[in-house]
């Protein structure tokens, strides 16, 4: 799932703009409409935040923070203008000056104000910058003229967004596949053991590899956050549900991320009704479980990537983390300090430090847990070649 800051400027066409705007929500992204008072004498920002689906109360920076793709549908003459000398003056252009990644404009307007040698110049300004623009299409406009200047359709907008953000990417048609969450080891008809893991880190994995156009299957054990939008969702409540699942899906991926707090133990019996409160101790055996990720590595197929992750505490952990590196004969470990409360279990960032053979190892600084996700398949791209 990718954000997309949808720039809606004053023309009539941004009656279409709330198509494009229901499909990239249909399609799995994050809208943040950024509408225009020009926009709002055809169609109120209200609308647009329905379509969405955002909260009535925002943070009122939202149009500054990171983005996937800005998109300008409609995109007037005056905003082209505005675009291409840089002027900030409402939400859309201040957001279009703070925007660092790919931008996608579709024109709409008059065909004679297309025509403009100055609105042509814009616009060439605009492509020497790097900006992709889609249309204006032929055909009859709202006051009637007929020639060039009409907004492209919203399902062509739509692809053209789409290939902005299926980057060029070595995992374009691989199979990944990605553990999410902590699983759950019953104790009886209703207690377990479990751990504190709400599955953040590997969707926003199994969500960036879904974006870098990998096809994507997700081990999800209890998550507490949604499933990405086009990822294939198994779910693997225990360490033996994702036991069996890894194993049987695991060769036949390029590459498998097992992010998933996986329990080491579980108890050697599990009760099969509710064991009643009483004063008496409750003494449980526990066994150990298999070790998925070491099996995978003992199986794996030549060519194929495997990153694991360590949770673990301080510079024994870290230490402990290279050892495995070899030991379960996998690619790349990610190596999370769970001493840290700011970071790892039940937050949205982490710090992690990337542990493989051959090269440095890494130490991604505090940031949200979808920039970490980006860093490692950054990884996983260059052990895949």
């Amino acid at each position: 799932m990718a954000r997309v800051l949808l720039g809606v400027s004053g023309g009539i066409a941004a009656y279409k703009a709330c198509e494009v705007c229901r499909l990239l929500v249909k399609a799995g992204h994050e809208v943040v409409p950024l509408v225009t008072p020009g926009a709002e004498r055809f169609v109120t920002a209200e609308t647009f935040r329905a379509l969405a689906r955002r909260p009535a109360a925002e943070d009122v920076y939202l149009h500054l923070t990171r983005a996937d793709l800005l998109l300008v549908a409609p995109c007037t003459a005056n905003t082209l203008a505005k675009l291409a000398h840089g002027l900030a003056d409402n939400v859309l252009t201040e957001a279009a000056l703070a925007h660092r990644g790919p931008t996608l404009v579709a024109p709409a307007m008059n065909p004679r104000m297309w025509a403009h040698p100055a609105t042509r110049a814009n616009a060439e300004a605009l492509r020497a910058r790097g900006i992709t623009l889609v249309g204006p299409d032929e055909g009859e406009t709202a006051e009637g003229e007929l020639g060039v200047g009409r907004m492209s359709e919203p399902d062509e907008i739509l692809r053209a967004a789409e290939e902005l953000l299926t980057v060029k990417s070595a995992l374009r048609g691989k199979h990944v596949l990605v553990s999410a969450g902590g699983t759950r080891e019953p104790l009886d008809a209703v207690r377990f053991l479990g751990n504190r893991s709400s599955g953040r880190m590997g969707v926003a994995v199994a969500a960036e590899a879904r974006r870098r156009g990998a096809r994507v299957t997700l081990l999800a054990s209890n998550l507490s956050v949604p499933a990405p939008v086009g990822v294939d969702v198994i779910e693997t409540p225990s360490a033996a549900d994702l036991e069996r699942e890894a194993l049987e899906r695991g060769p036949a991926a390029d590459v498998v991320v097992m992010a998933a707090a996986v329990a080491d133990y579980r108890p050697a019996q599990a009760l099969a009704a509710k064991r009643p409160k009483d004063a008496a101790t409750w003494t449980v055996e526990l066994e150990p479980t298999t070790d998925v990720l070491q099996a995978l590595g003992g199986s794996r197929h030549a060519g194929q990537v495997l990153v694991g992750f360590a949770a673990d505490q301080g510079d024994g952990g870290l230490e402990r983390a290279r050892e495995k590196l070899h030991r379960k004969n996998v690619d790349l470990v990610v190596y999370n300090d769970v001493s840290r409360t700011d970071i790892g279990f039940d937050t949205t960032d982490n710090a992690v430090t990337l542990v493989s053979g051959g090269i440095p190892e890494r130490a991604l600084a505090k940031a949200p847990k979808e920039e970490i996700a980006a860093a490692i398949l950054d990884e996983v791209e260059r052990l895949l070649g």
